[in-house]
Parts: structure tokens; C-alpha cells; sequence
């Protein structure tokens, strides 16, 4: 539990637009600017409709972030559904996935979510999509650090670090193990918080200093909330597995050992070790890829207005550029952000709306800084390198940054020769006030706290690249989050909204990995409904 909740630690995600804010002031900014949004390559294709036009499909994909355009794609490879409109109320695809590039000075970055697990699925996609050969991994060897009285200090990677990293202390550790083991207090009947669960299982050292800076790097959550069945599930269901988290480990094993896996995809790259991934040009090309496979099929700047049921299907009403634009499809999912799809589908259903409005995003912004690698404390450096994944800060530290990602360290062609590149995520659950301050008090934060740990004091004001404030950026995965989402899809399913479907962060999971693995998922249901449908 420990080595996956580091690797897992900046899995970060969004899915709204930025938040518009202050200019940073001369000083700190260096030559730097404020960017607001990526450029956009590739593209997207125009929409061939005219005032009060009317279109069909077997389906349409309403949201042009990673969730819909994977859900697409995956209609159009997997199952032979062609006949798809993904619909984007912005101007470009990808949703919260925002890369940046000053070429002409040698940097590249992200305001969004930063990299990815490279999973089967995420690989599929990618080599689905044209981008095998843009592959980028991760040293699975790079160290991440937490924060600890003072000092960065390294998470085992492996169990033979176990023993001897120095972020907990021997009696600690030795709760922790028995506690794996099955050497704890009972589950208490209900659905517990991740802090209540990991208290209970791993004691409060695991907690203190290895899961609450998690759960801020991934959720930028408050753990005291979140549910643990519904945020980190495989490590829920170990325990009602196996009666232990080491119980269901073996049991999971014992499983997988009766029930192997079919023959893996031999196009897919094998990543070494535990590492994360992205792209030659950053994350936004995945996104860039599929809108230009899919082509005249991804529609940019349509926004829907209404969705009403009609015999054989629904009928949707899109404000476009080219005027009001009607399409029929046969079925629907909407993988827009929750709120934004309880508006939509009120005058459907005003139980399902209430649902997907009691879900919660919190406000963070990405803060992206370059310091001359002179600038890093001495102690911080590894063979005269900034070395590693990046670091996460327990709230209990005295920081207000939650995390920072060493992009320059993480993969290449970040940053010019002599340069570090840091991005910071700060807000959350626990800091809502972010939205309030200004771009330079964001700045200020961010390199207040990382001279308190890993830029020498003295060192000269940051090149500030790009302050990216996401107002409702995350959704939580609270305590009762999974009886909301059932709440939401019985609902409709009572209204006789067959084929009408939720996806997206909010119902796969808020990492990227889990928004492409979710979108398979999609495309399986969506593609059943469909080959039901035909013979109705």
C-alpha cells in the first residue's frame, strides 16, 4: 500500500475551465507569462451543419475530454461502432488536460493532470491512436519524498526498503505490519473514511505520513471524508477479500494464478517497473490524436442546450457556430463533469439531477515555476542532479503546497540545459480560499514553501510559466459518493432513459489512467445497449 499510494501520488485531474485571475507582477515573472490555455494541434474538425441542421448517430459522446474522446475511440476499435458525435461545449478537445509550450526557450509543461500510470489500457489507447512511438516513460527507479519535520524524505519503492527508510519510526513500522496482517480492530460495519480505515488497518504513522499527503496529491481531498470504498477500492476489497490487506493479497494472487489473464497485446511497449508515463510532446496529444482520427465526428464549440426522449432514442439541441443544430441518436453518455450534467438532465429527471449535484469539486490551481539548478539546496541533489518523481507535503508540515512534480527530472525535454522546472498544486478540500487570491500571492506560496525545503533561501525569484486556478477541479469521492452515483443511474433508469448513460472522472476515478480505463467500460455498455437496440 505504501509503494502505490507514492506512485500514485500526482495522478491529478480537472474538468472545468480556468479561473480568470490577477497579472503576476514584473518581479516575480521574470520573462515569464501567464498562459491560459495549451495550443491546440492537429485538430479539430469543423462543423458541416447550418441553422436548424439535423444529424443522427448510433451515439453521442456529450463532453471532448479524455473521458469522451477515449469512450469514442474505444466504440470505434473495440466494437466496430462508427456512427459516434463527440460534442465539446469549448474550442478545443482534451478537457482539463493542458500542455503548454514555450519551444523557442525550451520549455513544455502541464496545468492539468501531469502524467499517467501506463496501464494496458492507457497503452491501447495510445497505440491506438498513432502515439506508440511518442511514448515517454518515467525512471521507475526515481525516488519520491515526503515531507518530514523538516527534511525530504525518501518512500520505499520496494519491500526491501521497508526496513530501512526513515520516514517512519520502528514502532510504527511495526504497527503497520501487524496491522496488514490482520492484527487490528474489526470493521465497524459502515462505510468508513480513508482515515478511519487506515487507521484502524496501518495505525496512525502510515496515515499521518504516507496517506494524507496521498490523498492530497491525488484528490487534493480532505481523508477524513473521502470513503475508502469509493476512492481506493482494490485496497478496500483486499480486506473484505481476505480478512487482512495480506490476506486479500494472497487471495488476489491465488485468483489470478486460476484465472490468467488472455495473452497480452503484443503492439504494447513493457514499461520497467513501477513508473508513469506521458508523451514526447506532453499529455495533450493523446487528445489531439484521437480528435484527428476521429475527424469531422468531434464537434468544437457546441453547446447543448436540451435532451429530450423520443421514440427510438433522444433528441439533442446544440447552440453551434453555424446556428441551432438538432442530432438523434440512439443513445447518449454524458461525460461532462457531474454539476453541469445535473443541469442537463433536470428536466428528465429531477431525482437524478439532485444526485449529480451533491457531488463536490474542490478549487486547485497548478503553479508552474523554473529555477536555475543552482537554486537547489545541496542536499537535495543526487549525484549533482535534482533527482526523482517530486515530493508531497502532510498538511500537519507548516506548508501550504500540497505537492511538487520535478517535471525537468521526470521525463525529457522539459527545460533548457542548466534550468528545473517544478509544478506545484496547492488548494483542495482543505484550502478552498485559493480562489480568492491573486496570481503573484499564488506564486509567493509556492516559493515561500519550497525554501523552506528544497530551494536555497537566498536563491533569485522563480521564471513563473503559467498559474492555472481550476475553481471546481476534482471530484471527491466522499463518504456515500457510491450510493449518490447509484442514486443518479437508478433514477433514470426508473424514468426509462434506457441508453442514456453517466460516465466520466466522477464515476471512473479521478486519475487519467482511470478515465481511459473507464472509457472501455463505457464503450462495452454503450455497444450491448446498441446491438440490443438493433433487433428491437
Amino acid at each position: 500500500m505504501v509503494a502505490a499510494a507514492a506512485a500514485m501520488a500526482t495522478a491529478a485531474s480537472a474538468g472545468v475551465p480556468p479561473l480568470r485571475g490577477h497579472r503576476i507582477p514584473t518581479r516575480l515573472r521574470g520573462r515569464g507569462v501567464t498562459v491560459r490555455c495549451a495550443a491546440v494541434a492537429g485538430g479539430a474538425a469543423e462543423a458541416p451543419a447550418s441553422a436548424g441542421a439535423r444529424l443522427s448517430a448510433d451515439c453521442v459522446v456529450v463532453g471532448g475530454g479524455i473521458s469522451g474522446l477515449c469512450t469514442a475511440q474505444a466504440l470505434a476499435t473495440k466494437h466496430g461502432v462508427g456512427d459516434v458525435l463527440v460534442t465539446e461545449a469549448r474550442a478545443r478537445p482534451g478537457g482539463n488536460i493542458t500542455t503548454v509550450e514555450r519551444p523557442e526557450e525550451g520549455y513544455l509543461w502541464e496545468e492539468g493532470p501531469n502524467s499517467f500510470q501506463p496501464s494496458d489500457p492507457v497503452l491501447t489507447m495510445a497505440v491506438d491512436s498513432g502515439l506508440k512511438d511518442d511514448l515517454v516513460f518515467g525512471d521507475p527507479n526515481a525516488p519520491r519524498f515526503v515531507l518530514w519535520e523538516g527534511k525530504l524524505r525518501p518512500v520505499p519503492s520496494k519491500p526491501a526498503d521497508l526496513p530501512f527508510f526513515d520516514l517512519m519510526s520502528i514502532p510504527g513500522k511495526l504497527r503497520a505490519g501487524l496491522g496488514a496482517l490482520g492484527i487490528r480492530p474489526p470493521p465497524p460495519g459502515r462505510e468508513e473514511s480513508v482515515e478511519e480505515f487506515v487507521r484502524r488497518n496501518l495505525g496512525a504513522e502510515v496515515f499521518e505520513r504516507l496517506i494524507e499527503p496521498f490523498c492530497s496529491g491525488v484528490y487534493a481531498g480532505d481523508p477524513s471524508k473521502l470513503s475508502m470504498k469509493a476512492a481506493f477500492g482494490k485496497v478496500w476489497r483486499l480486506e473484505e477479500a481476505g480478512g487482512s490487506i495480506i490476506g486479500g493479497t494472497i487471495k488476489t494472487i491465488q485468483d489470478k494464478g486460476k484465472n490468467p489473464k488472455p495473452p497480452r497485446d503484443p503492439r504494447l511497449p513493457t514499461p520497467k517497473g513501477q513508473t508513469v508515463a506521458s508523451f514526447r510532446k506532453g499529455l495533450a496529444m493523446l487528445p489531439n490524436a484521437i480528435t484527428s482520427s476521429l475527424g469531422n465526428k468531434v464537434k468544437l464549440s457546441w453547446k447543448l442546450t436540451n435532451i429530450t426522449k423520443s421514440d427510438g432514442g433522444y433528441v439533442l439541441v446544440y447552440e453551434t457556430p453555424e446556428g441551432v443544430v438538432s442530432v438523434k441518436a440512439k443513445s447518449v453518455i454524458m461525460t461532462i463533469p457531474s454539476y453541469v450534467a445535473s443541469d442537463i438532465l433536470r428536466p428528465l429527471s429531477s431525482d437524478a439531477a439532485d444526485a449529480l449535484s451533491r457531488f463536490y469539486y474542490p478549487p486547485v490551481a497548478a503553479v508552474t515555476v523554473s529555477y536555475p539548478k543552482e537554486a537547489i539546496r545541496k542536499e537535495c541533489l543526487i549525484d549533482g542532479e535534482l533527482q526523482g518523481f517530486g515530493q508531497l507535503h502532510p498538511c500537519s508540515q507548516g506548508v501550504e503546497t500540497l505537492g511538487t512534480i520535478y517535471s525537468s527530472s521526470l521525463f525529457p525535454n522539459r527545460a533548457p540545459a542548466g534550468r528545473v522546472l517544478l509544478l506545484n498544486y496547492i488548494g483542495g478540500a482543505t484550502n478552498t480560499g485559493i480562489v480568492s487570491k491573486s496570481e503573484s500571492e499564488l506564486v509567493e506560496a509556492v516559493d515561500r514553501d519550497l525554501r523552506k525545503m528544497l530551494i536555497n533561501p537566498s536563491a533569485a525569484d522563480p521564471l513563473v510559466l503559467g498559474v492555472r486556478v481550476w475553481p471546481q477541479a476534482i471530484p471527491q469521492f466522499l463518504v456515500g459518493h457510491l450510493d449518490l452515483l447509484e442514486a443518479a443511474k437508478s433514477a433514470l433508469g426508473r424514468g426509462g432513459y434506457d441508453g442514456l448513460f453517466l460516465g466520466g472522472n466522477y464515476v471512473a476515478g479521478v486519475a487519467l489512467g482511470r478515465c481511459v480505463e473507464g472509457a472501455y467500460e463505457s464503450a462495452s455498455q454503450i455497444s450491448d445497449f446498441l446491438t440490443k437496440y438493433a433487433y428491437k
